[in-house]
């Protein structure tokens, strides 16, 4: 009987031994199925993050005053299309522009007026990588609103009874103007030489001077103040105009994807809006 009870007690001891190796058997199996594709959906979105070129914080454009309007435009859009990021921009003479560049201020991307002024920066070696062409300018003459001096050609500047505003030589416009005083083979006496093509437009719409020469999106930009007298082909002059990213640029994958957002499909219609041709 005792042996018995012995036999008895030994294989309550087994069975008991068998359940507990079944359940920690159970307990260790391999993950449930759910839990692995939500491991790589999260890999798969990081890596898809990296590839879209996500771009943040402030992009610093320094760009001709000719394009204010234009760029306004563009970065409103572009600022639009990537929600958080500002674009900043810093419009002057394309000449005074290089010259701060290459003075040190910082900024991520150029756009000149002029390749002579882009030319000045890749020179000093303070762009990254081969500016590229996104536009062209030509130019006009710009009258008081309603034309009362009846200004019909360049050659009526030369009449010094008439106060007429161009660019300084160094800048874009200044240049484009002489260029078409030669090319009409006129001799213009201006009463004023402005910094950028901002302060001939200025000067004429508010009366204090008769005529200047600007670009023709100038005119466009400013139909409600002024009047343009359109140049002939032959007289007139084109002026193509770079943009690149420079070199110690501080958000160089915001200037990188505003320059291709400029050279898109989107970027070139609003240009186009504006009198701008496309790139030769």
């Amino acid at each position: 009987m005792r042996h018995t009870r012995i036999l008895a007690v030994i294989w309550v001891a087994v069975l008991g031994v068998a359940l507990t190796a079944c359940s920690s058997s159970s307990s260790t199996s391999t993950p449930s199925p759910a839990s692995t594709p939500a491991s790589g959906s999260t890999a798969a979105s990081g890596s898809a993050a990296a590839a879209s070129g996500n771009i943040t914080g402030t992009i610093t454009v320094f760009a001709a005053t000719s394009l204010t309007k234009a760029f306004d435009k563009i970065g409103a859009q572009f600022e639009a299309a990537h929600p958080g990021v500002t674009v900043k921009f810093n419009y002057n003479g394309s000449s005074s522009l290089a010259t701060s560049i290459n003075q040190g201020a910082p900024a991520d991307v150029f756009a000149s007026a002029a390749p002579k002024n882009m030319e000045t920066v890749t020179s000093a070696g303070n762009a990254s990588g081969t500016p590229q062409d996104f536009a062209r300018n030509t130019g006009e003459i710009l009258v008081e609103k309603g034309n009362p001096h009846h200004i019909t050609s360049v050659k009526d500047l030369a009449n010094t009874a008439l106060k007429v505003v161009v660019c300084a030589p160094a800048v874009p416009c200044g240049q484009v103007a002489t260029a078409i005083f030669k090319n009409a083979g006129v001799t213009v006496k201006p009463v004023s030489e402005e910094q950028n093509v901002g302060g001939v437009v200025t000067k004429v719409t508010l009366g204090e001077a008769d005529a200047g020469i600007v670009y023709v999106t100038d005119v466009k930009a400013n139909e409600g103040k002024g009047t343009g007298v359109p140049i002939p082909a032959d007289q007139n002059d084109i002026t193509a105009y770079p943009i690149a990213q420079l070199k110690d640029a501080p958000n160089a994958s915001g200037a990188a994807a505003f320059i291709s957002y400029v050279l898109s499909p989107a970027g070139q219609q609003v240009l186009a809006s504006f009198g701008f041709l496309p790139p030769g």
